[in-house]
């Protein structure tokens, strides 16, 4: 009992005579409400408190017979009843008179009589970023700035001049809905006076133009996980726009673009690189570096391999985004002709083909061979 002897009085709450009426009840109610609603006091748990406070005595006082069992026991009367835990959640607020209140906080559903807007989720951003093949196999951190509406600093959010509050619209009484009778049909529509919303802000914030917001450019860090590639989506929850009616922020998605690597061809997580070779190399085998992502490697080529032949380095492509291990790397060989060669090897490969019984080209005399032929007489006339 000594939990409830502090409690403050229901009467005392919402500033009215235990003999006012319900019609008194619910218009003090609708005051309080607007005055410590939490998207007019962001920040002030004070202000909260009270919202809920008022919640609580409205609960009681609005049912006739919720209020006789006060008037007679106080707060023991009316313990279990819903009076007696309180409301520790705005939402539940929300859900127990959003309807009956015309939608004064957004909090009743649409489309049934009285129905205002309850607090929605904002709207979600996007933006991109581009990345290089190595940033994206060992991860990296970006700085993002992002264009998005923030709560007016002046107003908090609420779009209305210092000192005065959103009151409730004239039109539809509060409800965010109005009715009209077309012969035998009544049509419910939204209150074009206040969109609504059930309230509407005469003394408007100077700052927003009583609209609760201004842009701003938002600096956001944003960590890129290894592994990622070409049409993946990074979300940063809650970094998107601000809610309506004190609704949560919605998303920030991030693109993410790779840029093409010189040497590096991507499939998945199995990276593939083109590595030339000579034709010595090929024919006898040699050990050769070949680059990875993490610098050089050496490489042993078994005499005889072939052009186009692949070797799979294990483990050494792009990790796997989902912490799945760590792909492979393909090196691909291709013998490599010179397209010019020395004297030396020009005769030591005329050898090789003579060995081989190949048939090749005849032998090209150089210009300057042809013209010390023809000075000495050995250019013979066919």
């Amino acid at each position: 009992m000594a939990v409830m002897a502090t409690k403050r009085d229901y009467y005392e709450v919402l500033g009215v005579a235990k003999g006012a009426d319900g019609d008194e009840i619910k218009k003090a109610y609708r005051k309080e409400a607007l005055a410590n609603h939490p998207d007019r006091n962001p920040g002030d748990g004070e202000a909260e408190q009270r919202f809920k406070d008022a919640a609580e005595a409205f609960e009681i006082l609005g049912d006739e017979q919720k209020r006789a069992r006060y008037d007679r026991y106080g707060h023991a009367g009316v313990q279990g009843l819903g009076g007696g835990a309180g409301f520790t959640d705005i939402n539940d607020i929300f859900d127990s008179f959003g309807d009956m209140l015309g939608g004064i906080f957004g909090g009743s559903r649409t489309g049934q009589p009285g129905a205002g807007r309850r607090p929605s989720r904002g709207r979600s951003l996007r933006t991109g970023i581009t990345v290089t093949l190595l940033e994206a196999a060992r991860g990296c951190t970006r700085e993002l700035e992002v264009r998005r509406h923030e709560n007016c600093e002046t107003c908090g959010g609420s779009g209305a001049k210092a000192g005065s509050i959103a009151q409730p619209c004239d039109y539809c009484d509060g409800r965010g809905q109005v009715v009209q009778s077309q012969g035998f049909f009544r049509i419910q529509t939204t209150c074009p006076a206040c969109s609504g919303d059930g309230v509407v802000v005469r003394d408007k914030c100077e700052e927003c133009g009583g609209s609760g917001r201004e842009s701003k450019t938002a600096q956001l860090e944003v960590k890129v996980p290894p592994g990622v590639d070409n049409d993946m989506q990074l979300c940063l929850r809650g970094e998107g726009e601000p809610g309506a009616l004190g609704g949560p922020r919605g998303d920030l998605y991030v693109d993410i673009h790779v840029k093409e690597h010189s040497l590096f061809q991507r499939d998945g997580n199995t990276l593939t690189c083109l590595v030339p070779i000579t034709y010595t190399q090929a024919a006898l085998g040699a050990e050769i570096e070949v680059p990875i992502l993490t610098g050089r490697h050496d490489l042993k080529v078994p005499a005889g391999t072939q052009t186009g032949t692949e070797f799979r380095l294990r483990g050494l492509g792009m990790p796997d985004p989902h912490g799945r291990g760590t792909g492979d790397l393909l090196v691909e060989v291709q013998v490599d002709v010179p397209k010019k060669l020395t004297e030396r090897q020009e005769e030591l490969l005329r050898e090789l083909a003579e060995l081989e019984e190949a048939h090749v080209s005849p032998h090209r005399k150089s210009f300057f061979e042809t013209l010390k032929d023809y000075f000495t007489g050995e250019d013979e006339e066919t």
